[in-house]
């Protein structure tokens, strides 16, 4: 949520304490949030995380997919 219209540019935005991104953002990089066109585009409800060692983590339901990319693997979890 934008909490403070720094200028016709930039806007503070109200983060979470954990995130470790800065709050203020150029206008370019925001976009309004739009409700769905289509019933599939609806999310559920979003699990809240555990958070170990100061860290988040999700438990994953199922790998869809992996791919190597550099020396590390990413992954697609459900």
């Amino acid at each position: 949520m934008i909490s403070k219209d720094i200028s016709q540019e930039a806007f503070q935005l109200e983060l979470p304490e954990e995130w470790m991104v800065h709050n203020v953002l150029n206008k370019d990089l925001l976009t309004r949030c739009r409700e769905p066109q289509f019933k599939r585009q609806y999310m559920g409800q979003v699990p809240t995380p555990d958070i170990i060692n100061k860290e988040e983590e999700y438990k994953a339901e199922e790998i869809r997919s992996y791919r190597k990319q550099g020396c590390n693997m990413q992954f697609l979890v459900y």
